[in-house]
């Protein structure tokens, strides 16, 4: 198999998977701020308009890992696209939702659409660049990833100060519109044998969504016995799934990938970074303007140096990945998190902005250090004909980390200790999870896998 694509081929490539990537995070961050709107327009309460947001993260949740193993049936090239192409007629039904439960109904299929191009793109990065230079990608990809989420409360701000809250989603249609243009480049992958297991897609889905729905219900519902019967029901679909996935010989739930003790450390990590993470930002808006008295716009100005340094570290650390551990590298990216969530722990009683903007750009540098190191050695450690499972498992892991992180932050302000110190130090236990999952797999007999078992796996050469 050819390793990457030629130049400039490559750049074409590169272009599309961006903007597809950047309308997958645009999209479910941009509605968050047309919330109001719809709800005085569709003449529905606040509670219940939050389910706009919501319902896009559950059923990407449910999606990604079923539309990983159809991607390998069907093709990736053709499911990234199609991706595009459902969201894109998605986001046109948004300017005929005169009710909540139509708009819903569409946000579904937002969602639906996002999965299939996500489920899919790390392992298409995969196959666009060089083995030697997929830590690179991913680290380019990290960057997109980050600046999209930062940029999207602003484009939804500024759709909304000229156009009608549907426009808010029509916003990411112009990303839609070049990933599709350009996606002529991408590779065409091989197409594995065999039909799809709509059943067991049906578990996989049917287990996330329940206890992930249950979990959110347990916050901010009022009947805790039905949320733990759901979580419950959701745990015993997600047993027999297992039992019956360990039978498959490539299971929609990548187990096979998860037997080895280098991707199943990697994704504990990977989890519990998601978690720390959003688990601070979430929570520090309402620390700094409940305990300081900062106003909405110095709150997110306090915040901005996170997304910024992230930014300029990930591909720099992508660039790293393809020369050293990711063990080593993902170690020193939490000790450096540990110590700015310990910091921004016991920030002063009247701290000034630079105390709070340093401290959160040593925060986003630390995790800019080991999140794209992270995704590389996992995709990098699976067969290439399990790319896609790979994939999907990176995705799956960043957004059912992010969804804990946000029901974490929910649990403790309900519990009245969310807007304060605590929840750094919750992020702080974490992040040691984290590192101390990466620096586990700096042990030889974990780090360098066999040859017959991964193709591209994580350089070991400089600790040898």
């Amino acid at each position: 198999m050819t390793d990457g694509l030629p130049l400039p081929r490559r750049y074409i490539a590169v272009a599309a998977l961006s903007a597809g990537t950047a309308l997958t995070i645009i999209d479910g961050g941009v509605a968050t701020v047309a919330l109001p709107t719809i709800a005085r327009d569709l003449h529905v309460d606040s509670s219940a308009v939050v389910s706009v947001v919501t319902v896009y993260q559950l059923i990407l949740a449910m999606a990604l890992l079923p539309f990983a193993g159809l991607g390998d049936r069907i093709g990736l090239k053709r499911m990234y696209q199609y991706g595009q192409l459902i969201f894109t007629v998605a986001t046109i039904l948004c300017f005929f939702a005169k009710s909540l439960p139509f708009l819903l109904i569409v946000r579904a299929a937002q969602a639906l659409g996002a999965a299939a191009a996500l489920s899919v793109s790390s392992a298409l990065i995969r196959s666009v660049y060089p083995a030697k230079q997929l830590g690179r990608g991913l680290g380019i990809n990290s960057v997109v990833v980050s600046s999209s989420a930062a940029l999207a409360p602003t484009i939804g701000g500024l759709v909304l100060a000229i156009a009608p809250w549907p426009w808010v989603f029509a916003s990411a249609v112009p990303f839609a519109a070049i990933s599709l243009f350009l996606g002529r480049a991408l590779p065409e992958t091989p197409v594995a044998k065999g039909g799809f297991d709509v059943f067991g897609a049906v578990l996989c889905a049917s287990m996330f969504g329940l206890v992930i729905g249950g979990a959110e219900s347990a916050v901010h519902g009022d009947s805790p016995v039905v949320s733990a019967a759901i979580v419950l029901t959701g745990a015993a679909i997600g047993w027999f799934f297992v039992r019956r996935e360990r039978g498959e010989a490539k299971p929609i739930l990548p187990i096979d990938l998860l037997a080895r003790p280098v991707v199943v450390l990697s994704a504990i990590g990977a989890f519990t970074a998601f978690t720390a993470s959003m688990t601070l930002l979430l929570s520090t808006p309402f620390r700094l303007t409940h305990t300081y008295g900062f106003t909405a716009a110095e709150v997110g100005a306090a915040i901005a140096p996170w997304p910024l340094t992230n930014m300029i570290v990930a591909p720099f650390a992508g660039w790293l990945s393809d020369r050293y551990p990711a063990g080593l590298l993902g170690g020193i990216g939490m000790a450096i998190s540990i110590a700015a969530l310990l910091l921004i722990a016991t920030m002063p009683a009247d701290p000034s902005y630079f105390d709070i903007a340093w401290r959160m750009a040593l925060c986003g540098s630390g995790f800019g250090l080991f999140l794209p190191p992270n995704a590389r050695l996992i995709i990098g450690s699976a067969p290439r004909e399990r790319a896609a499972a790979a994939g999907g498992l990176v995705s799956t892991v960043r957004l059912v980390g992010q969804t804990t992180g946000a029901t974490l932050v929910a649990g403790l302000l309900a519990a009245g200790v969310g807007a304060g110190r605590v929840p750094a130090l919750v992020a702080v236990g974490l992040a040691l999870i984290a590192g101390l999952c990466s620096l586990a797999r700096l042990r030889p007999a974990i780090r360098n896998p066999a040859p017959a078992e991964a193709e591209d796996a994580q350089p070991a050469q400089h600790l040898n």
